[in-house]
């Protein structure tokens, strides 16, 4: 056994045993038939866990972090002479922007608060106004801040338009139960790491492969990152074009095992046992969150440091680690925050045992709890 680690930050996880031994196998050349069969299973899952007919829909793995999605997204499916539309309201949308900026690749960006969901007529305004736009793209989970976006009034909005919707579902997949119909999602992206509970270092867009097979037409930006070429290499060998990581991708396989036997609804459900713990140490010690609940996901929890000057979040996070649980350094402008996150394989009890750490840590720093805020 691995000595368990509690990760609060979002993302890694925290693992299963069971998932992390998945990773000892026999060396294998990743192009031998055996291997190759894991992979065309694990795609169709993937499709599964937001509700896509794998007639209609189809998950495209790649090899890298959550980004490399974005990345691939948004430089593969703008048409000639179209523009991206970027809805931005966090860190993870303004990533979007720099993917877009970097290929110089025109775009429309609406920037929007951080602390709020954003204005559904704002949005229409601009589809009324630009007949041109390719696609409309939106972060589902603001990840630095805990905002939870809607997607399923965007994506509507989006059709009704004319255009498409991508959704960037990094730290929401398996975790809010997603459905591609329902929500109006045409494409969607994650990493293994994160909602599956697998490793780090696989990623997969999951999309309709209609608008994939006529993104083949589209100008071609990148040679690693172009999504059709790594959809159409899947459909006739059953291989990724480049070298998988063969480990991880065990790694992933055990750990969609574990999600099946799980269920979409109870592991929502202890993702949301997870938060309300959360919620009720930040309540205790009278911290204060960045973002009114009412527009959270229940997965983050983006709290403003205390005024208290004995308060420092280095040695907080240290005294935590030292006791086997890691917090989170915040992603908001001009804000001084930490962030807790519902994620990975713990519940409730993981929590309570972990604002005992905390407490000590604060009292021995000479923080003051309650916490106060000047």
């Amino acid at each position: 056994m691995t000595e368990r680690k509690i990760l609060l930050n979002p993302g890694p996880s925290t693992t299963t045993e069971s998932v992390k031994m998945a990773q000892i196998v026999p060396d294998i050349c990743p192009r031998e038939k055996e291997f190759r069969d894991i992979m065309a299973p694990i795609r169709k899952e993937l499709t599964e866990i937001v509700h896509g007919d794998p007639d209609e829909y189809t998950a495209v793995l790649f090899c890298g972090s959550g980004t490399i999605c974005i990345d691939v997204a948004l430089n593969s499916l703008l048409a000639d002479k179209k523009k991206a539309f970027v809805i931005n309201n966090g860190s993870y949308s303004q990533r979007a922007v720099d993917v877009l900026s970097y290929y110089g690749l025109p775009y429309i960006e609406l920037k929007q608060p951080f602390d709020k969901q954003p204005s559904l007529s704002a949005i229409e305004k601009v589809l009324k106004e630009n007949g041109d736009i390719g696609y409309v793209y939106i972060t589902h989970h603001e990840t630095g801040s805990g905002l939870l976006n809607p997607v399923r009034e965007v994506g509507e909005l989006a059709h009704r338009y004319g255009t498409f919707l991508i959704t960037d579902t990094t730290s929401s997949f398996a975790m809010i139960p997603i459905n591609v119909y329902e929500d109006n999602i045409d494409f969607c992206m994650a990493s293994a790491q994160k909602g599956i509970m697998g490793m780090t270092g696989l990623s997969y867009i999951i999309g309709r492969k209609s608008i994939i097979e006529e993104s083949a037409g589209y100008p071609r930006r990148s040679y690693y990152c172009n999504l059709y070429m790594q959809y159409d290499y899947f459909e006739r060998t059953g291989e990724m074009h480049f070298t998988p990581p063969v480990q991880t991708i065990y790694a992933a396989k055990q750990a969609l095992i574990e999600y099946r036997s799980e269920g979409e609804e109870a592991k929502w459900k202890r993702h949301q046992r997870i938060m309300n713990a959360i919620r009720e140490g930040i309540d205790r010690l009278g911290f204060k969150e960045a973002l009114d609940r009412s527009v959270q996901s229940g997965l983050v929890a983006a709290i403003k440091y205390p005024d208290d000057p004995n308060w420092d979040f280095d040695r907080v996070h240290d005294l935590c680690y030292e006791k086997g649980f890691t917090i989170y350094p915040g992603k908001l402008e001009r804000q001084n925050t930490f962030r807790l996150c519902a994620l990975g394989a713990i519940d409730e009890d993981d929590i309570r045992d972990f604002w005992k750490v905390f407490e000590e840590a604060l009292e021995k720093l000479g923080v003051e709890v309650p916490v106060f805020y000047e």
